[in-house]
């Protein structure tokens, strides 16, 4: 784990003991600092008393004199009482990340890549790691995707950390100086966290500010509100663009077809030219690369139907580019599922591609907006839930022809979350054969 001296004598509250709060629980005690931890669910209270934890609610107890109070980046600070009782204290709120930075001194030599973005981080982030592994260069891939940061082994020397940094963990570090930040686009989303879209967009361009004037900053400018937070960055700046990518060399790689991984293909290959790989690494590295679980997934083939999951597309401007990923051929030969619980943005940034849709099949809580949305411009099934869709586009799809699972919508109506989502997906795929 990766543990710090600056961490030792200092007493900090954890709230919250999933998986990545227990892995802080755990490298703070190592690291010689008091912890007080709180989960509502008994089990995870034993076992931070396991590792060496005080059980104590951080909302119930005098909080004066903490170092911190780390929470995850799922307490939703605008509304949380935490927040108000850890600011009576003096004390900061913070997350596993602040701890990683605050931690960064006792690490041997290394670079710290951060990247964030409305779309797309996951896969830059992905692949990004995959580029630097392929050079041989040591990385390690961590923050939003992955295993806990402070869970793992330390790089050598000359290694780099890959962290892929939501607006939330963001928001929860101080002392984030990343060598290398990336935002790859930004269009609404979270705004029940934030003061208008204004407020989520100042949460993102924060990650620039806290660099230092000698670290590099790269926005991919293809939207205005990315090209706006790149106009007031006053240190190194490399604007890039997914119009950058020469459409010949996009087809050499087979996991990063269609305009939006033009654009994370773009991000990456900024970041690797930075660290020094050079255009044979690089190439390399965007040709074996694979996708990401529910990114654009292909998960199964038959009958001359290609079916993929890209269950991670939980809004509109996420799901948008897989629809432009598969124009006519020459006809539409796209049968797109979407559906589930609705983000409040509805189909608006999908509009431009409908003419790549064959048929859709529309499910959960979104199905009847969504069928008023799209009107007559595509043929439209009320399937109601992921099996019938499934079903449905399995009996009207053609040799050539695309399933897609790209559901602009958040899964929470009929799933725990997009993965179980994706899961299900996929059985139900392989069970048809494919």
């Amino acid at each position: 784990m990766i543990t710090s001296r600056a961490f030792a004598g200092r007493r900090y509250a954890v709230l919250g003991l999933a998986r990545s709060g227990l892995a802080t629980v755990e490298a703070l005690v190592a690291s010689g600092a008091g912890v007080t931890a709180w989960d509502e669910r008994e089990d995870a209270r034993d076992e931070a008393m396991a590792l060496g934890a005080d059980i104590g609610n951080p909302l119930e107890i005098d909080l004066v004199g903490f170092a911190g109070v780390v929470v995850s980046p799922g307490v939703p600070l605008n509304r949380h009482p935490i927040a108000a009782h850890a600011r009576e204290a003096h004390v900061p709120v913070i997350g596993d990340i602040e701890l990683f930075a605050e931690a960064e001194g006792d690490l041997p030599p290394h670079k710290l890549v951060g990247i964030t973005g409305t779309n797309g981080k996951s896969t830059v982030t992905a692949l990004v790691t995959h580029m630097l592994e392929s050079a041989g260069v040591p990385v390690l891939m961590g923050g939003n995707i992955g295993l806990p940061i402070l869970s793992r082994e330390p790089l050598t020397e000359g290694g780099v950390y890959v962290l892929e940094l939501s607006s939330y963990q963001i928001d929860l570090a101080h002392s984030l100086a990343c060598d290398i930040a990336v935002l790859t686009n930004l269009s609404p989303d979270h705004l029940d966290r934030y003061d208008g879209f204004a407020g989520y967009a100042a949460s993102k361009a924060r990650l620039f500010s806290l660099q230092h004037r000698d670290q590099v900053a790269i926005v991919a400018v293809d939207d205005d509100p990315s090209k706006m937070i790149a106009g007031r960055i006053n240190h190194r700046l490399h604007r890039v663009s997914g119009k950058d990518i020469d459409p010949v060399d996009q087809m050499r790689w087979p996991a990063l077809q269609g305009p939006h991984n033009a654009q994370n293909a773009v991000c990456a290959i900024a970041v690797c030219r930075v660290l020094g790989l050079d255009d044979e690494q690089i190439e390399r590295g965007l040709a074996t690369y694979t996708s990401l679980p529910h990114r654009m997934e292909l998960v199964g083939e038959a009958d001359g139907v290609r079916w993929f999951n890209d269950s991670k597309a939980t809004n509109a401007a996420s799901a948008a580019p897989a629809l432009a990923a598969f124009p006519p051929a020459p006809d539409q030969r796209l049968h797109w599922i979407a559906g589930g619980q609705a983000k409040g943005d509805g189909l608006a940034a999908c509009r431009p591609w409908f003419g790549h849709v064959k048929r859709a099949y529309l499910i959960g809580e979104a199905m009847e907006p969504f069928a008023a949305e799209i009107g007559d411009a595509v043929p439209v099934e009320r399937s109601g839930d992921l099996a019938a869709a499934v079903k449905q586009a399995a009996a009207a799809a053609q040799p050539g022809d695309i399933v897609l699972l790209s559901p602009a919508c958040a899964s929470f109506d009929q799933f725990k979350d997009y993965e179980q989502r994706g899961d299900a997906f996929r059985a139900a795929v392989q069970a048809l054969g494919a």
